[in-house]
């Protein structure tokens, strides 16, 4: 077993909103990737229109760049827990992690879950303390809180020396001290180098490409993205690709290896290089690329199982049809399917029913983020109310999964929030007092989340800022309190008036304003009684020529809410569906008929 010296292999893990891709930002610019003039925008890594609205890294992304003869692969991972299918499988391609926590928030959940999976597989870390400059940060306290997290993690004593880099992404500074920065990235590629190992690997045993990503391309079909274990790759070679369930022949049609942003077409690899390869069909993630005389499929990484479900079903409102391209069960079955191959932590099941699929994941987000996908490649559909899954243990115990919370808030909204999460079966785990908020851990069942993001908004006047992390499956906590409040609903179709809606805006809070299209069984607002109530929103004024003083004056309607797709997700009763449009998100009952509504719920009373 040999190492490839001129190789460098890392991932950049961290919690949400920590900076890793402001970070893959400066460590690019510096390497002399970009031009001297061209004009790059900010998270260049970022490159999907949702991961820049939101501002955050859904899919884990590949770069390289070359820094004193060496290569350094640099692979840019999902700071969300939801994602974390894609952190789990990304950490096969390299060597070395790079933890990047923030110098005033500290170790969060996400801190803990993406080290936990780093170092069991034995990684060796840097940990670098991001936005030094700050005001309020605490480069030293947060060392400490890091190396206490590492012994709480079980870290070796080799993982325990992790060497430590202070550093501002956004200024493109780095040290390794908090107060002694050079004005450059040097001291973080310095110890890149230093630090982590060079891959070991088997530079003349016959070819092993073990793939860790799917990417797609117009021109040359699906591309493979995997690491090097052993030998040499070539372009034109021929391969047997293997896995769990099948074994056939193929051959590389192309060989690229990454430089910056772009993959470059390159003739040969070598062991330990990570690669991008095309001209595999049907090629899946996991499987892997071995020389035909020696067919040896390596074991691919344990990644957890989903804990939310919901089903998505084919739209048949009144509305169906007229905004999406891909509205049958079949466009939408074949999407979803299509989505599984390459999203390794969500599972489609066949319900028995040739108009609904039941969709698994990782968490509300995840789900939410390839709703808003297929809706914006022209799909039409609708959409469940989240559900857990639940799990039975031998002794017959029903189990749920729980998650480990952790919210910042204000003093004065502490016992607002433990209030409400009392209320949701959440158990406090620990309180920590700083100079401004105050941190509350928590662990929780995870449909006691469900909505919940929103009332503490309200609760906190818009301060607190929660986060939250899947523990592990514990005994069923028992019924939680239900939706306290109803729905209203749309009575006929038509298209909403401002007389409807200023007669209808005393019974509760409007999700519309006027001139909108809505039909019956439509859900147009929040009831202030815990009861349904149909209204007439499209109700118009009697017209007659006599005038009456003071009655005509114009209407002044309460500012209606818009809702987002996850607020309308959180929204939903178990008797509603979100219908999802290339256009539109719109609420509405299962059975949009009244009479029908009525006898269904008369049925299950008697």
């Amino acid at each position: 077993m040999n190492t490839s010296t001129n190789i460098r292999n890392i991932a950049i893990i961290a919690h949400v909103d920590h900076g890793k891709t402001t970070l893959v930002d400066q460590m690019l610019r510096q390497s002399g990737v970009f031009r001297a003039h061209e004009q790059v925008q900010e998270r260049v890594m970022d490159s999907n229109d949702i991961e820049r609205e939101r501002g955050i890294t859904i899919l884990s992304k590949n770069t390289a760049v070359t820094y004193k003869n060496t290569r350094i692969n640099i692979v840019d991972t999902p700071g969300h827990a939801d994602f974390g299918g894609e952190v789990e499988r990304i950490l096969q391609l390299v060597d070395g992690v790079l933890l990047l926590v923030d110098a005033f928030e500290g170790c969060m959940p996400q801190t803990r879950f993406v080290l936990s999976k780093a170092l069991e597989l034995g990684k060796t870390p840097i940990v670098v303390v991001n936005k030094v400059d700050r005001p309020g940060a605490r480069p030293t306290e947060v060392v400490s809180e890091v190396l206490e997290l590492f012994i709480d993690l079980g870290a070796s004593a080799a993982q325990l020396d992790f060497p430590v880099v202070y550093a501002s992404s956004r200024d493109g500074v780095s040290g390794l001290e908090p107060d002694e920065m050079t004005q450059d990235m040097q001291p973080l590629f310095d110890t890149i180098l230093e630090a982590i190992p060079a891959p070991e690997c088997d530079a003349d045993g016959p070819l092993q490409i073990l793939f860790s990503t799917i990417d797609y391309d117009e021109y040359v079909g699906r591309i493979g993205v995997g690491r090097i274990v052993r030998g040499t790759a070539r372009r034109a070679m021929q391969v047997t690709v293997c896995g769990a369930e099948r074994q056939t022949e193929a051959k590389l049609a192309k060989l690229y290896h990454f430089q910056g942003l772009k993959r470059v077409e390159t003739e040969e690899a070598f062991a330990g290089d990570i690669v991008a390869v095309a001209g595999i069909d049907d090629l899946s993630i996991g499987e892997t690329a071995c020389d035909p005389d020696c067919v040896e499929p390596l074991p691919f990484v344990h990644i957890d199982e989903p804990t939310v479900s919901m089903l998505f079903v084919v739209n048949d409102s009144p509305f169906a049809g007229r905004e999406g391209k891909y509205v049958t069960s079949r466009n939408i079955r074949e999407r979803l399917f299509r989505e599984v191959m390459t999203n390794v932590s969500m599972r489609v099941n066949e319900t028995g029913s040739t108009d609904a699929f039941e969709v698994c994941g990782r968490g509300e987000l995840h789900l939410s983020i390839l709703i808003e996908t297929m809706r914006r490649q022209g799909y039409e559909f609708a959409v469940s109310r989240p559900r857990v899954i639940y799990r039975t243990d031998e002794n017959g115990t029903r189990l749920e999964p729980m998650e480990q919370l952790t919210v910042d808030v204000p003093q004065e909204y502490v016992g607002a929030v433990m209030e409400k999460l009392g209320s949701r079966k959440a158990e406090l785990v620990d309180m920590t007092a700083g100079t401004g908020d105050t941190r509350l851990k928590f662990l929780i069942p995870a449909r006691g989340l469900m909505g919940y993001r929103s009332e503490l908004l309200t609760d906190t006047r818009g301060n607190g800022v929660m986060s939250h992390i899947f523990e592990g499956y514990a005994p069923y906590k028992g019924d939680l309190p239900e939706r306290t409040h109803g729905s209203l609903v749309a009575h006929e179709t038509g298209e909403t008036t401002t007389y409807g809606l200023f007669n209808t805006q005393e019974r509760g809070r409007l999700f519309i304003g006027p001139g909108v299209p809505v039909y019956t069984g439509q859900v147009v607002g929040e009831c202030a009684k815990s009861g349904d109530i149909v209204v007439n929103v499209c109700k118009k004024k009697h017209v007659t020529n006599v005038r009456a003083s003071g009655s005509d004056d114009a209407l002044r309607l309460t500012p209606h809410t818009l809702l987002s797709l996850e607020q309308c997700l959180e929204f939903i009763a178990d008797d509603e569906l979100v219908e999802i449009t290339p256009q539109n998100v719109r609420m509405r009952k299962r059975v949009l008929n009244k009479e029908m509504r009525l006898r269904q719920a008369s049925n299950k009373t008697t």
